[in-house]
C-alpha cells in the first residue's frame, strides 16, 4: 500500500458517516484524487481547515489496490481560499468549473499543464474577483484545449482561408467557424473578431495577463462563453450547471 505526497488544490468534499469526509483533489504528480479522511468532521480534526474548498495543501495518502477511494493521512495547509470562497460570485463560477474539470478528467490521470493552469486561475480570481469572467472563459478555454475538443479558430472551415482580425464567422454544427461567404444558411450562434482574438491570447497568456488583456470586452466574453459551455455540454454529453443555471458575470 504505496504513501504518496503531493501538492494538491482541494476542489470539494462532502460528508461520509458522522465524522469522515470525502474529499476530491486535483494533485500535482496524480491528477484528480478521491479519498476518505477520516475523522474530518471533528471539532479537534487533525486536518483543521485544510479541507475547505479551493485550499492548496501538501497531501500525504495511501493508495489502496482494491479500493477507489485513497486514504488521506495528512494535509498541511499551504494557503487558504477561505475568504474568496465565500463570495458567493466566485463560488458560483468556481463550481461550475469544477465541475466541467471533474468531468473532464479521469481519476488518477496525471496532467502537470493542467494542474498548474487550474492553480494560475484559482490564484488569480483570489487576488482580484473582477476577474472572475476572464477568468473563468480562460479556464473554459483551456480546458476544451487540453481536452483535445478545441477547434482551430483561426481559418474558415470551408474554404480554408484565414480570419480577418475584425471579421465576424458562424459557428457551425460541429463548433468550427466558417466565414460569411461561405455560409450556406444561416449560422445558430456568430464569433466576433475580437472574439477570435481573445481566444488566441488565452493560448499565449497566463490569466492574470488574460484579465488585463480582456478589460473592456465583456460583451465579447460573453459571446465567447456561451459558445465555450455549450461546447463543453456537448463534449463530456450532458448539460452543466453552467449551461442551464450560471449567470455570467
Amino acid at each position: 500500500m504505496p504513501l504518496f505526497e503531493t501538492e494538491s488544490l482541494v476542489l470539494k468534499s462532502y460528508n461520509l458517516a458522522e465524522s469522515d469526509k470525502i474529499v476530491v483533489l486535483l494533485t500535482r504528480d496524480h491528477g484528480v484524487v478521491r479519498g476518505v479522511a477520516k475523522g474530518a468532521k471533528r471539532l479537534k480534526s487533525k486536518f483543521g481547515s485544510a479541507l475547505e474548498p479551493f485550499s492548496l495543501v501538501l497531501a500525504e495518502y495511501f493508495q489502496k489496490d482494491s479500493s477507489e477511494l485513497v486514504a488521506i493521512q495528512k494535509a498541511d495547509l499551504i494557503t487558504s481560499n477561505f475568504r474568496a470562497a465565500g463570495n458567493p460570485d466566485f463560488l458560483q463560477k468556481f463550481s461550475y468549473l469544477i465541475e466541467v474539470l471533474i468531468a473532464f478528467s479521469p481519476p488518477n490521470d496525471p496532467d502537470e499543464t493542467l494542474y498548474r493552469m487550474v492553480r494560475a486561475c484559482v490564484e488569480t480570481a483570489t487576488a482580484d474577483v473582477e476577474s472572475l469572467k476572464a477568468t473563468g472563459v480562460y479556464f473554459e478555454l483551456w480546458l476544451l484545449r487540453l481536452a483535445g475538443y478545441l477547434p482551430d479558430w483561426t481559418r474558415c472551415d470551408r474554404c480554408g482561408r484565414e480570419f480577418d482580425e475584425t471579421e465576424r464567422a458562424g459557428v457551425r454544427e460541429n463548433f468550427h467557424l466558417v466565414c460569411l461567404p461561405c455560409s450556406r444558411t444561416a449560422a445558430n450562434r456568430m464569433l466576433s473578431g475580437n472574439g477570435r482574438v481573445i481566444a488566441a491570447g488565452a493560448r499565449r497568456l497566463a490569466p492574470d495577463e488574460f484579465a488585463a488583456f480582456c478589460i473592456g470586452s465583456h460583451a465579447d466574453l460573453d459571446e465567447l462563453s456561451i459558445i465555450l459551455k455549450t461546447l463543453i455540454s456537448r463534449s463530456i454529453g450532458r448539460e452543466t450547471i453552467g449551461e442551464k443555471s450560471l449567470a455570467i458575470r
